[in-house]
């Protein structure tokens, strides 16, 4: 053995990341740049609302690929002093003109899956005002200041907006040229996408912002002032149904919570239109079995893919902007009859709701909303300061790969009216005016021993609350560290219906990492699971901040798999 070694333990089993623990304050997000710019403001005094609000902007120009202020941000916030959690609904709603006649008279089977139809009213602006004037300590234009000058002076282009799968410039480069001539002035470099470090301006945002920051009343200006002329007017030309009206009557609307108890840990996620509450049947159909599991084993994944299918199952057939049976959803009466459901030596490959009407574990066939054909990008924000607020935010929408950069704004919108359904007319999804769709955000809040603990969430539509989970049980039933829980070897399953259109599931499909092992991918695959085998460091992108208030300690950590995937260069600080 050498003299001169510094380690001879193996390193299996540690953390590419430090542990990042501090005192003053904690912001983790999908951007260097946007935790410089929420590290800042908490400097500067503000608090974790008025941090978590600058980074947002900033993630919404640097990580555009990602989102942009054209979409959406639910919001999850634990005010200092208090033992409530508040949700803001940061989502789009549908114009009024919103019907499915409207999509149907115009030849579609389904809303599109880009373009200015399946646009409604940007979200997150008005939910990032919200948080703002509600719990924020400071001014839009402090809060603004660092996406002004990153959008004014430029910033470099990364990896994941430059080469990210599907979504950056590079990949979307021959569209751009040819149909969207608004976002290759903003993004090409003559024909061409711009290296990775090169500088990259938006003067149309740049424009947009500063406009905002020297209005009086930045949300009034936005929604009934000249940005929303400007969007109804490019949204006219393209025959698209956006009006002035639908930008007049939106409101983000401040929630209460869904949340159910694990043990001495509570979690909290948005409501019924949010996949949030799905996270919650998961790990209540998970929690009674744990204790006997090893994280990892062979038992343990079986167990989480056939308890994440049939929560997803109810997902697909209750939840929506309606009236949710959520009482019967997220008791443990109900958990208890849906787990019976459970075979640990075989896979299932039916898409099987439980019957809520009647409190049964299986709802009956005639009555599910299966696919006929049954055979996303987001960013994550999290801030806590010393006063001990937490939030967390999920922005996510106005991807550049769905919708064309309107010219005079210097960003595109949302296409999130893509998850609605257009039939049959029961169900909880179908598109109705001023309906807000069901969507995969889902920021994450938990506390422990009634105190709160941790914010958490990720990127990645349907797999959002599939890696979200992952990371809480890891926490909360193995009591991994928050960085432990980040890196540890994930998975996801594709069995159930996507939100977004044209709702495809793959029945039994399942996407691991090698990471967990030969010997437990061969026994899921004895057990009856198509398995998909994923590069590793490519499922789920967690960042997290915790807080400890008996100790004033906080700690914060992101996830590498940003940076090895290509999609984004994630970040935590704490101090």
């Amino acid at each position: 053995m050498s003299s001169r070694a510094y380690r001879i333990a193996p390193t299996d089993s540690t953390t590419f990341h430090p542990r990042l623990i501090g005192r003053h304050g904690a912001v983790a997000a999908n951007s260097y740049l946007s935790v410089n710019a929420g590290v800042d403001v908490l400097k500067a005094g503000g608090n974790a609302i008025d941090a978590a609000c600058a980074a947002t902007l900033v993630e919404g120009l640097v990580n555009a690929q990602m989102h942009t202020l054209g979409g959406e941000c639910p919001i999850l916030i634990r005010p200092a002093g208090e033992s409530r959690v508040v949700s803001l609904n940061g989502n789009t709603a549908a114009p009024m003109a919103a019907t499915p006649q409207a999509f149907l008279s115009r030849g579609l089977k389904d809303v599109p899956e880009e373009g200015i139809l399946a646009a409604g009213v940007p979200a997150a602006f008005s939910a990032l005002m919200t948080a703002l004037s509600r719990w924020g300590t400071m001014s839009f234009r402090d809060v603004s200041a660092h996406a002004r000058e990153l959008a004014a002076k430029g910033f470099p282009v990364s990896a994941g907006l430059r080469h990210q799968h599907k979504y950056g410039i590079a990949h979307l480069r021959e569209k751009f040229l040819a149909e969207w001539p608004g976002s290759a002035r903003l993004y090409l470099r003559g024909k061409e996408a711009p290296e990775v470090g090169e500088i990259m301006r938006n003067e149309p945002l740049a424009r947009m912002l500063d406009h905002l920051a020297s209005s009086k009343d930045p949300h009034a200006e936005f929604y009934r002032g000249d940005v929303a002329a400007e969007i109804e007017k490019f949204s006219r030309e393209r025959d698209g149904l956006l009006s002035r009206k639908d930008f007049e009557i939106f409101q983000t609307r401040i929630e209460e919570p869904t949340s159910l108890r694990f043990g001495d840990v509570e979690l909290f996620k948005c409501g019924f239109w949010s996949q949030g509450p799905a996270e919650l049947q998961t790990v209540a159909l998970m929690w009674p079995y744990l204790e006997k599991l090893a994280p990892g084993s062979a038992d343990y994944c079986h167990l989480l893919i056939e308890a994440m299918k049939l929560a997803f199952a109810d997902r697909e057939q209750y939840y929506g902007d309606a009236m949710v049976p959520g009482d019967v959803l997220l008791s443990q009466e109900y958990a208890n009859e849906r787990a019976k459901l459970i075979d640990m030596r075989r896979s299932n490959r039916e898409l099987r709701p439980g019957d809520v009407r009647r409190n049964a574990a299986l709802l009956p066939e005639d009555e599910r909303f299966t696919p006929k054909d049954w055979g996303g990008g987001t960013v994550h924000v999290d801030a806590i300061d010393a006063k001990g607020n937490l939030a967390s935010f999920t922005p996510s929408g106005g991807w550049l790969m769905s919708s064309e950069v309107m010219p005079a704004l210097g960003f595109p919108l949302s296409v999130r009216m893509m998850t609605f359904y257009l039939e049959p007319a029961h169900h909880p999804n179908v598109v109705a005016p001023g309906k807000r769709p069901r969507t995969t955000l889902t920021p994450s809040l938990a506390f422990k021993g009634g105190k709160p603990w941790m914010t958490f969430g990720t990127m990645g539509g349907d797999n959002q609350g599939q890696w979200l989970l992952q990371f809480f049980v890891y926490r909360a039933a193995f009591g991994m560290t928050l960085q432990e829980a980040i890196e540890a070897p994930r998975l996801s399953t594709e069995h159930f219906p996507g939100f977004f259109a044209p709702h495809r599931g793959v029945p039994n499909r399942v996407r691991i990492e090698p990471r967990f092992g030969a010997k437990v991918i061969d026994e899921l695959r004895r057990r009856g699971h198509d398995i998909d085998l994923a590069p590793d460091w490519s499922e789920g992108f967690v960042s997290a901040a915790q807080l400890d208030e008996a100790s004033g300690l906080m700690e914060a950590g992101c996830d590498p798999r940003g940076s090895k995937s290509e999609c984004f260069p994630a970040a935590a600080w704490c101090w």
